[in-house]
């Protein structure tokens, strides 16, 4: 059973002028148009480029952002019709983990305070000395000790800020948690702490998680299905195992090309898509297919006039491709202006490509001459 049901979602922000009055001249269209279902105990993955609309989106689901159009149903309630006080309510059972921890805590109070707060305001734990056991139990479970309840955000590392966050998330008991980057602040063995800390709190409280992030490996190790996010909407979906085995979409062909293979031999000799141009601007996104700017295998014609849908190849395999059958199957050959395979060769003693410039890097740092999930 769907626990969460996004129905063509979309989030536009306007774009004002004026002097003396503010006119709208035009919109970003930051989410455009998505629409997914997360399981009740799934983890779903959502990676993207920088500026796809990931985080917008997570905000959306919690109405921190406002949706423009669409239906974001929990558990039966689409939340995008609550009156603000209901909403309010509701948001014990869908919480947050935040991409800055720093500028979500608030620096005039300690541990203690930010995690009892919201306690406090949704009747968990019958007075403090309730509320201050359930925070240490929380605190013990995330790698903080107990001492750190009288210490403000300041006095603490990066990534023992974002634990906090992780904290506060978890002392509501959520149904729902939206993770926003939630190991990028750690240091590499504390990652694998946390993601396999979040599994075990799956597994004990029966969470479920909405994980953003822009690491390939961290998706693919935490995630049961994942959603590629291109310029605001959805590309790609698939079962993790499935999506890494054979991704469909050309852009996702292209990230998985760049992540690195743990192979020296294997990684000198495959095959790499180097995408050219600038990401366009959420502002003024193309027609048709999104990425029929940057594609290797666009076709004049279709894909620049007509937005794909995302459609069902089998499995649960989604792909908004107009040619993802043909491109599968190798009938259609990519266009080498666009996008050159390049291989590496060092037996032949050819220099390695250079890195991609900067428009050319994909999704948060993990695209071509980007990558760093494994």
């Amino acid at each position: 059973m769907s626990l969460l049901e996004l129905d063509d979602v979309k989030v536009h922000f306007p774009v004002k002028r004026g002097v003396f009055f503010d006119r709208t001249v035009g919109h970003v269209y930051a989410v455009d148009g998505i629409s997914l279902s997360v399981t009740a105990g799934q983890t779903y993955g959502l990676v993207g480029e920088s500026g796809c609309g990931k985080t917008t989106l997570g905000r959306a689901i919690l109405r921190l952002n406002d949706i423009t159009s669409g239906r974001v149903v929990f558990d039966g309630t689409d939340l995008a019709q609550l009156p603000a006080e209901e909403m309010r309510r509701s948001r014990r059972r869908l919480q947050m983990i935040f991409q800055d921890p720093l500028g979500s805590l608030n620096p005039r109070q300690n541990i203690e305070s930010i995690l009892a707060e919201g306690m406090a305001a949704h009747g968990i734990g019958a007075d403090r000395e309730e509320r201050r056991a359930r925070i240490s139990e929380i605190l013990e479970r995330v790698g903080l000790p107990a001492g750190a309840l009288s210490r403000y955000p300041h006095e603490f590392s990066g990534g023992q800020r974002q634990r906090i966050g992780i904290a506060r998330a978890l002392v509501l008991e959520p149904d729902l948690i939206i993770c926003d980057e939630p190991v990028s602040a750690l240091d590499v063995s504390i990652q694998a702490q946390v993601l396999n800390l979040l599994e075990e709190l799956q597994d004990s409280m029966g969470l479920t998680y909405v994980v953003i992030a822009h690491d390939l490996a961290v998706v693919r190790h935490i995630s049961d299905v994942i959603g590629v996010m291109y310029l605001g909407a959805l590309v790609e979906e698939a079962p993790s195992d499935a999506l890494y085995a054979e991704p469909r979409h050309p852009y996702t062909r292209a990230l998985m090309s760049a992540v690195p293979v743990p192979d020296p031999d294997l990684e000198d000799n495959r095959e790499r898509i180097l995408l050219r141009g600038d990401l366009p601007s959420p502002a003024a996104p193309p027609a048709g297919c999104r990425f029929h700017t940057r594609c290797p295998w666009r076709q004049p014609e279709r894909c620049d006039t007509e937005r794909p849908e995302l459609t069902d190849m089998g499995g649960g395999h989604r792909v908004a491709c107009h040619y993802a059958a043909e491109i599968a199957a190798g009938t259609l050959r990519p266009t080498t202006e666009l996008a050159p395979r390049v291989l590496h060769d060092t037996a032949e003693g050819t220099e390695p490509p250079a890195a991609a410039p900067a428009g050319d890097a994909a999704p948060d740092g993990s695209g071509p001459g980007a990558a760093r999930g494994a």
